[in-house]
């Protein structure tokens, strides 16, 4: 089965601002979401504790950045933000970000 998959405009920017490899490995983890949907496991995905969001893990080499995206209606996932992850931590900045984009979105705003 395939899902549906929405990348809204911050998102896409920041993928396409990724470095080559980086790219075609976030691309292909977007695919992974397409195929699997709320069953795609870690390492590629995961439930942020305390939100209604998850994120997309996506490591090349010693790069690594995240994909945050929720659900919509049940049968769509949107990508909201993404961000080049620099510490252990998951960036709280970035979070609210994305929790920003996605309440744009509900509210008809995004796209």
């Amino acid at each position: 089965m395939q899902f549906e998959v929405v990348l809204l405009a911050p998102a896409m920017e920041f993928i396409g601002g990724l470095e080559v490899k980086l790219r075609a490995k976030a691309l292909r983890t977007i695919e992974l979401l397409r195929h699997f949907g709320s069953q795609l496991p870690m390492p590629h995905s995961r439930k942020l504790s305390g939100q209604d969001l998850w994120e997309l893990r996506v490591r090349q080499s010693s790069n690594i950045c995240r994909l945050f995206y929720f659900h919509h209606k049940h049968v769509i996932y949107v990508i909201a933000s993404g961000y080049v992850k620099k510490s252990d931590r998951t960036s709280q900045a970035e979070i609210e970000r994305a929790i920003r984009i996605k309440e744009q979105f509900m509210r008809g705003e995004q796209r």
